[in-house]
């Protein structure tokens, strides 16, 4: 099981979520919490740097010679955002918690 792998997906799935959740949730009518509403700046910051770290990670795979596996990252985690965000809709805005936690752990993982 490649637990780094995994999280990368997650990792970039909740960060495009969290990027996409606002302008969807005003086109669509969707309800958005206080942070969505209120905060947009800190929520697109969390998601942006979500991406990134995934994106980089995946970058990383690349360069030791796993390009198939960055692909895959970045596929599925665009599949994760989509099922985040489409079909859970306001429990999509559990990412503001899921994201930065998740990311801490592939850092620590990457690191490790």
């Amino acid at each position: 099981m490649d637990v780094g792998f995994i999280l990368a997906v997650a990792v970039l799935g909740w960060g495009l979520s969290l990027v996409t959740y606002r302008p969807l949730a005003l086109r669509l009518g969707w309800p958005m919490g206080a942070w969505q509403h209120t905060r947009p700046g800190r929520t697109l910051a969390v998601g942006a740097a979500s991406m990134a770290l995934a994106a980089l990670y995946a970058l990383a795979r690349a360069y030791a010679g796993y390009g198939t596996s960055a692909m895959a990252i970045m596929v599925l985690g665009l599949a994760w955002a989509v099922f985040w965000t489409g079909f859970l809709r306001v429990g999509a805005q559990s990412a503001l918690l899921l994201a930065p936690g998740a990311a801490l752990l592939l850092l620590v993982r990457w690191l490790a």
